[in-house]
């Protein structure tokens, strides 16, 4: 399917069963003022977006792009141009970094605009999250570098959430723990995740199936790694907390029954598993059970810390990992570029499935 000069589309999943999708042909309707509409580019998809979709109802992600009842349109970080405006300062032919729907064209009402971009002040939106509705312009943005693009579509968005969880690990003081076991250890922001808390000194374990255990080893952010059949090999002498990123509502239990008191607390940093678990928030930190594990949610440490640091702060922190970090994923990743809604297909269907080689990214041009 291509877009014609008044055609769009968007690429839908049955909320109730997410590896059923369509996709839906959708008319470009005239601007209202104050509206521009931007379309789409290049957007990434990893298990960041399975997650997205995963707590869609939980944590509104689906509230962000409408979709007819039962369906959904899971959000995508990337680039998108502007190609038809009725604000001023944001012109047609830029290029801003956001947050995208699976679809061909975005419609936003722009607020508090300036030379760094905009957020988009659409109804729908108002009372969401406030870290998505942010778009930067890719001219005045520090972290752009037409150079690394590929690398900032896969990684920025998952580095946040990284560089985010490793700070409230290290901020609560591995909340009594010596180490910081990561599941599902070959994910991207897992070991984005471990990459952070390495850099602070953390010691960190992995554990992911056997047929990653060699790449998960090789990434060199990990002290150890074990597989799931090799959990009786965990350290049990010493405090530890999980950091969890499959989702799984019987991994926290089935370490409390290896690890026992060792296991102080249970925190999910992701899902790369479609199944949901039932989760608290980290509101409830200090409550949760191996049951009932709190679940990270970065935008409230990002508030936590724009209060701590300032706006500079937090950025120039973030920046200064981010730039360390880059170089190195670089050398971990393979990206490879699908076409379109079938493109978008593919991909969705290879994550969502949990058999996507580790050691690829899927990048997306529309």
């Amino acid at each position: 399917m291509t877009d014609g000069a008044d055609r769009s589309w968007t690429y839908e999943l049955k909320r109730d069963d997410l590896g059923t999708s369509r996709v839906v042909e959708t008319s470009l309707d005239a601007l209202a003022d104050g509206e521009v509409r931007l379309k789409v580019s290049r957007v990434g998809l990893t298990a960041n977006n399975v997650t997205y979709a995963v707590l869609g109802e939980a944590f509104d992600y689906w509230e962000f792009f409408p979709a007819a009842d039962g369906w959904g349109i899971v959000p995508l970080w990337g680039f998108a141009d502007v190609v038809e405006s009725t604000v001023a300062g944001v012109d047609v032919g830029s290029r801003f970094y956001g947050y995208y729907p699976a679809a061909g064209h975005l419609v936003v009402r722009p607020g508090r605009v300036d030379s760094r971009g905009f957020r988009d002040a659409s109804k729908h939106r108002e009372n969401l999250t406030s870290p998505y509705n942010a778009y930067a312009l890719s001219d005045t943005d520090p972290l752009y570098d037409v150079a690394t693009e590929e690398l900032q579509i896969l990684f920025r968005p998952l580095y946040w959430t990284s560089f985010m969880f490793a700070d409230w690990i290290i901020d609560n003081r591995l909340f009594g723990a010596q180490s910081v076991i990561i599941s599902s250890a070959s994910a991207k922001t897992a070991y984005g995740t471990a990459f952070e808390l390495d850099r602070k000194d953390v010691r960190v374990i992995g554990l992911t199936s056997p047929g990653n255990k060699d790449f998960t080893a090789g990434l060199g952010c990990y002290d150890e790694v074990f597989t799931y059949d090799e959990l009786d090999n965990l350290p049990a002498d010493t405090p530890v907390m999980l950091a969890d990123f499959t989702g799984k509502q019987s991994l926290p239990g089935t370490l409390r029954d290896h690890l026992g008191d060792a296991l102080v607390k249970v925190a999910i940093g992701g899902m790369t598993n479609q199944q949901s678990a039932s989760v608290g928030t980290i509101d409830d930190a200090g409550t949760e059970t191996a049951d009932h594990p709190v679940t990270f949610f970065a935008p409230q440490q990002m508030r936590k810390r724009f209060l701590d640091w300032g706006r500079d702060g937090i950025t120039d922190r973030f920046a200064e990992s981010w730039n360390a970090f880059l170089p190195v994923a670089d050398t971990w990743v393979t990206v490879t570029v699908g076409d379109g809604p079938e493109g978008l297909e593919n991909a969705w269907h290879d994550v969502y499935s949990g058999h996507a080689d580790p050691a690829v990214g899927h990048i997306i041009s529309f």
